[in-house]
């Protein structure tokens, strides 16, 4: 999501813009958005497309009847990614391509990094996309989940969603970052109203 996508949210509900370091707004991504800012850009966005919301005021996923839901696939609204989904998404779906970062085994190739960023963020796009199209999700800002930080379970799943645990999850390494954090594997957690120069998000919606 960039900033003029999120400043068009902020316009239409009265909420403060976030600040952009004086980097520039435009076509970068947003960034210093919480996981509470993020999931009411989402709910935003299906009101304006007259889809069911996703969240409740508490956070919990919500069915398109309105009922608190556990699983990700009965949300008809615009939401975050949970996290398996970000990492299938990011690894290039049913590809399942082998690259270390999203889209190559060359970091410089498809993400904004330390060594790379000019010390900030970067346009969206400018990099190399993966095999479904799909640019920046190594690198540039992290990006919050909507599952909650835990272990993985040692069984077989298929989508999960952790909504409960240690903060949110954000996935995808950021524009300060050394190459290890671009990893597709890497992960980590915020609470849910902490906000970063380095993290953003990135919507979905269920198919």
């Amino acid at each position: 999501v960039t900033f003029d996508e999120y400043d068009e949210f902020c316009e239409a509900t009265g909420r403060s813009k976030p600040d952009d370091k004086g980097w520039g707004r435009g076509q970068r991504p947003v960034i210093n958005v919480s996981w509470w800012d993020a999931t009411a850009y989402c709910n935003w966005l299906s009101d304006k497309e007259k889809l069911p919301k996703a969240y409740d005021s508490k956070g919990n996923l919500l069915d398109k009847d309105g009922r608190i839901a556990t699983d990700s696939s009965k949300v008809v609204g615009y939401r975050l990614p949970t996290e398996a989904e970000w990492e299938y998404a990011a690894r290039g779906g049913k590809y399942n391509s082998p690259f270390k970062y999203s889209g190559s085994d060359n970091v410089d190739k498809v993400a904004w990094y330390g060594s790379n960023s000019e010390s900030k963020t970067q346009p969206v796009g400018k990099k190399k996309s993966n095999s479904l199209g799909i640019y920046d999700m190594s690198g540039n800002v992290w990006e919050w989940c909507g599952d909650c930080y835990g272990s993985y379970s040692s069984s077989a799943q298929t989508n999960p969603y952790k909504n409960s645990g240690s903060g949110r999850v954000y996935r995808g390494g950021s524009w300060y970052c050394d190459a290890a954090f671009t990893r597709l594997a890497n992960r980590s957690y915020f609470s849910l109203s902490s906000t970063n120069y380095g993290l953003g998000f990135r919507i979905a919606r269920t198919v």
